[in-house]
């Protein structure tokens, strides 16, 4: 099973570090931190730089939620498990079939690139494609697109980095 952790925003990295030092491999299997590649522009070149997907989340794949909360309370700065009230929830099989399409087992979402046709977003390669009913909003000059999906239980605006190659005007 797939459970979230919340966790500092900025010390992501560390606490997964302490939760792969500090609970034991039985209990957890893997901890996941999703991240996006982005292009950004700096001293006249493209480069393109690793982004977190989820900020501020850690994803932990345990099948011993009751020893996995026990050895949790080993690591700092952890905030807390998701759930609801006092119950702790795991990821839907959506969710994670989503995550593993997405990011693949690189735990990295490429660029995309598409093109805009009048109004409408293509995604011609990339994690993107086929996705383009979740696209919220794109950003040309800043190479982002905005998706609009449902994670942790309610509907999150996930940003990702895409390359909008062509504009074709109808």
């Amino acid at each position: 099973m797939w459970y979230v952790i919340q966790t500092s925003t900025g010390r992501e990295e560390k606490i997964k570090q302490e939760c792969e030092q500090r609970i034991s491999k039985d209990v957890l299997s893997h901890c996941v931190l999703p991240l996006y590649e982005e292009k950004i522009k700096y001293k006249g070149q493209w480069h393109i730089q690793k982004k977190k997907l989820f900020p501020g989340y850690l994803f932990l794949i345990s099948e011993n939620l009751d020893e996995l909360h026990e050895q949790l309370k080993r690591v700092e700065a952890m905030t807390k498990l998701l759930g609801a009230g006092d119950d702790i929830i795991a990821l839907t099989q959506n969710e994670i079939d989503f995550l593993l399409r997405f990011a693949g087992d690189e735990e990295l979402v490429k660029m995309s690139q598409g093109m805009i046709i009048g109004d409408k977003v293509v995604i011609l390669s990339g994690p993107l494609k086929g996705m383009e009913s979740t696209i919220q909003r794109i950003d040309r000059h800043k190479r982002k697109a905005w998706l609009n999906l449902e994670m942790f239980g309610r509907q999150q605006l996930v940003e990702v980095g895409v390359e909008i190659v062509k504009k074709v005007a109808c």
